[in-house]
């Protein structure tokens, strides 16, 4: 396998991906590896159509309707 050293990474961004790394239970090389792979694979990181999908069946969970106008309020509120 190739070999990669990165110089000046800003510490922000360095941050940013420890943390993502984290979240991912992953190492910081790991979650670079897959960060760059995903930048590189040319699709597009989610299906609308399956998010859309996936949406309508949480909505569904409520008791009731769930409007949009309700969840930006939520949004505003800090909620989501």
């Amino acid at each position: 396998m190739a070999t990669i050293t990165l110089k000046n990474i800003p510490a922000d961004l360095h941050r940013q991906l420890k943390k993502r790394a984290e979240e991912h239970h992953r190492s910081l090389n790991k979650e670079i590896i897959a960060t760059l792979k995903s930048a590189t694979s040319g699709t597009i990181p989610f299906d609308p159509t399956k998010l859309e999908e996936s949406v309508r069946r949480a909505r569904s969970l409520f008791r009731r309707p769930i409007t949009a106008r309700e969840i930006d309020r939520w949004k505003r509120e800090g909620r989501l």
